[in-house]
């Protein structure tokens, strides 16, 4: 069994996944300040908000984005885990950075975070996480193609 994805570059696919993204980063990001508003640190903050869009995130991705329907296998979950965490990873590199270097202190730097998490988190969905979710009709159009 491969996680590689064979898929073609598909523009519904990434509108999907945005609207996805859009919903829990305004979610994650009203949770962030709400916290911040509650006196809590910036890392504790950010870190209360990406884990409460988490799991709204992967029932929509999963269902809706990549149209997966079977149940969900524990290699699913633990592989969309281990790619929250990278990407939550270099977000909170990101605002250590940005907090440490005084560049920018904040709010602001939270919505630098999102942007790096987003391409990261998208790119390690379609290819590792729900990879073995390819339309039947997609894996027909490349079985007839010759192997490079």
């Amino acid at each position: 069994m491969s996680t590689r994805s064979n898929r073609p570059f598909d523009y519904l696919q990434i509108v999907r996944f945005a609207s996805v993204g859009v919903l829990n980063t305004a979610f994650g990001y009203t949770v962030i300040l709400f916290v911040l508003w509650l006196g809590t640190g910036d890392i504790l903050s950010n870190l209360i908000g990406y884990t409460a869009g988490l799991a709204l995130s992967f029932v929509l991705n999963r269902q809706w984005t990549f149209g997966a329907t079977k149940d969900v296998p524990s290699n699913v979950v633990a592989r969309y885990v281990g790619t929250f965490l990278v990407a939550y990873a270099v977000n909170l590199g990101i605002v250590l950075a940005a907090r440490s270097t005084g560049l920018m202190d904040g709010p602001m730097i939270h919505l630098l975070g999102i942007c790096a998490y987003t391409i990261l988190f998208y790119l390690g969905s379609v290819y590792f996480v729900f990879a073995e979710n390819t339309p039947v009709s997609i894996k027909n159009r490349h079985a007839n193609q010759p192997t490079k």
